[in-house]
């Protein structure tokens, strides 16, 4: 790409415009360089569902994301190990990041028990006992060999009171402390450089993310995730407290807001500073028959398509959006086909690609605000489609 690799991470670009704190970057890894702001497409068990990866790197996706509690749990550390982890097993050139599965422990696991050493858990597929410490979670992520690590923490639940909250912040700060040292005294199995990040908690308590920020940056992370948000509070809340967090985060590191969100939430939380963003969105709402396009979201299974022969989308250009119309589209919905599910899979990624490309072009012309305007003016126009 013609630059000089100076750092992990290299801000190219900071927004001009008045009240926004919108940036570009890239990031640097064994695998690509990373254009920020950036969408990561999640494939949790080293897979983007429905989409294969010709397809991604069609869209120029760099970096995707996996989950290490389902990864460990199928098809497990042996396998990865043997296989010579996850990039090879996979067949996948480029980044990824994995997160440290703490969040699918707390969800998932009908059955868990958090102490200061780990979190004991059942698992949601068979039942079976596992313990999660955080020198293990780092174990593992090694096995998988993934370009950024993420620590373990504690996830809590909106609403949560806000003694809880800090009694959580103790557990989840020692944890990634300890994740920390087991990092620097572990090396990667397979030749290849690896990244921790850390993550700030806090729930929706500006002054208690402000104590963790500033704890957590007593320590060598490689980057700054701000983890327990979208998880059922507003919209104006969350935002709040990403512009809260991205004044103290470090502005020389990449800041990823973890598994977030929307399109309109993107451009918001670009806008507030954040680099990089992960969500099932695209993926799981195009297993249901709805779509992502310029004038808004669609359900495709709507009988107002019965007979639109029209693209779904003129104005994003992919694959899908350029071959097929709403009304075949209806059909593979409503006839539960397999291409259904991928040709919509194909073009809510592409959309979320375009859109980061769009915002990054936006951000270097200093025209971010207008562009987050026009972007908004037009997806809200007519929510009538879903």
């Amino acid at each position: 790409m013609g630059r000089s690799k100076i750092n992990f991470f290299n801000v190219l670009c900071n927004s001009s415009e008045t009240g926004c704190k919108a940036r570009t970057g890239v990031i640097f890894t064994a695998h690509s360089e990373i254009e920020t702001p950036v969408f990561m497409p999640v494939g949790t068990l080293g897979t983007v569902k429905a989409i294969e990866n010709r397809e991604l790197d069609e869209f120029d996706t760099r970096i995707i994301l996996g989950n290490t509690y389902h990864l460990y749990l199928r098809p497990g550390s042996e396998v990865l190990k043997n296989a010579g982890g996850l990039h090879k097993f996979m067949n996948w050139g480029k980044s990824i990041l994995t997160d440290s599965g703490g969040y699918q422990v707390f969800s998932l696991s009908s059955l868990k028990k958090t102490s200061k050493e780990g979190v004991q858990f059942s698992s949601h597929i068979d039942g079976s006992k596992h313990e999660f410490t955080p020198e293990k979670v780092i174990e593992i992520q090694r096995i998988i060999g993934s370009d950024i690590m993420m620590p373990l923490d504690e996830c809590l639940p909106n609403p949560t009171e806000k003694s809880e909250v800090e009694k959580s912040l103790k557990i989840t700060s020692d944890w990634e402390i300890r994740c920390l040292n087991t990092f620097k005294n572990s090396e990667c199995r397979y030749g290849q450089k690896q990244h921790l990040f850390c993550i700030c908690q806090g729930s929706i308590y500006e002054d208690l993310r402000r104590r963790h920020i500033d704890e957590l940056s007593e320590y060598d992370f490689d980057g700054n995730a701000i983890g327990g948000l979208a998880v059922g509070e507003e919209n104006e809340i969350m935002y709040n407290v990403v512009n809260e967090c991205t004044e103290y985060l470090s502005k020389e590191k990449p800041r990823y807001l973890m598994g977030v969100g929307t399109p309109i939430d993107l451009l918001e939380c670009v806008d507030r500073g954040i680099d990089m963003f992960d969500c099932v969105m695209p993926t799981r709402n195009a297993r249901h028959g709805r779509i992502f396009t310029t004038f808004g979201e669609v359900n495709l299974k709507n009988a107002r398509y019965i007979n639109d022969f029209n693209s779904p989308d003129t104005e994003c250009k992919t694959y899908t959006s350029e071959n097929f119309s709403l009304a075949y589209l209806r059909h593979l919905m409503i006839s539960k086909e397999i291409l259904g599910y991928q040709l919509a899979t194909i073009h809510n990624v592409g959309f979320y690609a375009n859109m980061m490309k769009n915002i990054r072009i936006a951000i270097k012309e200093n025209k971010f605000k207008d562009f987050k305007k026009t972007f908004i003016e037009k997806y809200t126009f007519n929510k009538s489609n879903i």
